[in-house]
């Protein structure tokens, strides 16, 4: 059924480029102006958004073989990510439960034990407690009650979410509103991670607005993807997550192909985003050798920072297969390339634009009809911020 989704979506973006026209929200759409700056409101949107919706911490690449981990700080919060024996993904708080230390450096690894650099107490990759040194002395500790705290975490498509509140009784499978079946046809899970990147940029919605649009494309980056390129586009959206795809890319890339023979290039085309902090970007490999050419993927997570006028992105660049040596120069080229233009072109403009819109007198920025993207994910953000914790699940069921 995906497949087919995928095929209606491109037919719809060939009939609307052969029209000229797009499909367009009902009216241009205000957002006050103080959402971007607000300190108490940049903090509800930490507590409420950030902490209660689940996040793509990592990607199956980076967690392939059983013993596996990842250990991360998101917004201050340690998490750690293993592979257990039996093939399971899990997610836990980096804190042991004597005295709270971070029990894994930051990285990542293989291990079947992970030992406490304070005291040495140790837990297996299922968060076990296993091991409490000179518990004679210490005192009897029971283990069921105090090994990791477990935080919920799905594998899917490839990418894997983690919900940093363990407290959180939200479904990840009900939050993903089957976005996930779609994005299981880029096949990541039998991608390669290449490398990653972090850059600096401004409050995280005005980062998020640049996810999904093309209208700024051929005006801030005519140097870098070209002036002729196309400002229109269509979304489709899944609960809050969206897919912003340009009708005359896809145009250009099916030809005069009959549809049983649209390469997978032209369903996957456009910026994938998964709310609220991720995008997906294709790019075709720079090799001049065509039977050699590989694909790879931007995934970004965006993190709001320390301050409201804050935030960091993690670039990490995937690819479908083992580099070449001359692929792997190219590939770092390539990606080099992508995190100028996010840094000196997107993020600078965004920093620039935080100062202005801080020191504004106006009342809201604009999204117009052709910015429907924009429109949802902050009319998705209010939602989540009014909604009470046992509503969530609802919310997104009926989505």
């Amino acid at each position: 059924m995906s497949k087919a989704q995928l095929i209606e979506i491109a037919r719809e973006n060939i009939e609307y480029a052969q029209a000229g026209t797009i499909r367009q929200a009902a009216e241009i759409g205000r957002v006050p102006v103080e959402h971007y700056y607000d300190a108490q409101r940049w903090q509800c949107e930490y507590e409420r958004v950030f902490q209660r919706m689940p996040l793509v911490l990592a990607t199956t690449c980076e967690l392939r073989q059983p013993g596996d981990y990842k250990a991360l700080s998101v917004m201050g919060k340690p998490v750690l990510i293993c592979r257990t024996a039996s093939g399971e993904l899990k997610a836990f708080e980096n804190s042991c439960a004597h005295r709270g230390a971070q029990v894994v450096a930051a990285g990542r690894g293989n291990a079947k034990r992970f030992v406490c650099p304070y005291h040495a107490w140790s837990y297996d990759n299922n968060g076990a407690l296993k091991h409490v040194l000179t518990e004679d002395d210490f005192g009897a500790v029971d283990r069921s009650c105090n090994g990791l705290v477990q935080l919920r975490c799905l594998e899917r498509a490839g990418l894997i979410w983690v919900t940093l509140d363990s407290r959180s009784n939200l479904s990840i499978e009900s939050f993903l509103c089957n976005y996930d079946e779609l994005l299981a046809h880029f096949d990541l899970s039998n991608w390669h991670y290449f490398d990653d990147r972090v850059l600096r940029g401004p409050n995280w919605k005005i980062a998020y607005d640049g996810y999904l649009d093309f209208y700024h494309i051929p005006i801030l980056h005519r140097n870098t993807f070209g002036a002729d390129t196309p400002t229109q586009a269509l979304y489709y959206q899944w609960g809050p997550h969206q897919r912003v795809s340009s009708p005359g890319t896809i145009t250009s890339i099916v030809g005069d192909r009959e549809e049983s023979d649209w390469p997978e290039e032209a369903l996957l085309a456009g910026v994938w985003t998964i709310f609220p902090h991720v995008s997906i970007a294709c790019f075709a490999g720079l090799d001049a050798v065509e039977e050699e050419s590989y694909k790879a993927v931007m995934v970004s997570q965006l993190f709001p920072g320390k301050e409201p006028g804050e935030s960091y992105t993690v670039q990490n660049f995937l690819v479908d297969r083992e580099l070449t040596p001359e692929q792997a120069e190219a590939a770092t080229e390539q990606f080099e390339f992508l995190k100028a233009v996010v840094r000196d072109e997107d993020y600078a403009t965004g920093l620039k634009q935080q100062d202005a819109l801080r020191t504004s007198s106006r009342e809201f920025v604009l999204f117009g009809r052709n910015e429907q993207g924009g429109q949802v994910f902050h009319n998705w953000v209010e939602k989540i911020l009014q909604a009470e914790d046992d509503e969530l699940q609802d919310l997104f069921s009926n989505s």
